[in-house]
């Protein structure tokens, strides 16, 4: 009885240092996948960001010369008058 015991022991002792030994590189491979994810999240932000600011650049653009247009229209109204 006691070399069963023993060798389910040693089994039980095996087998638990054998799970163990894999956490470091997984959470190693975990950082990596983390920082990966995070600088794509990013990229896409600046990229969407810049998207933005260029479309509503254009639109204050468009609309500052509708803007100067109405008012030289305006001022040649009220000079033929």
């Amino acid at each position: 009885m006691k070399k069963v015991f023993s060798i389910v022991a040693v089994a039980v002792l095996a087998t638990s240092f054998v799970s163990c030994g894999n956490a470091a590189a997984e959470a190693e491979k975990a950082a990596a996948d983390a920082k990966r994810i995070q600088d794509s999240i990013a990229a896409a932000a600046t990229t969407t960001l810049n998207t933005m600011d260029s479309a509503a650049t254009t639109v204050v653009d468009s609309a500052a010369a509708k803007v100067e247009g109405a008012v030289e229209t305006v001022k040649e109204a009220v000079e033929k008058k």
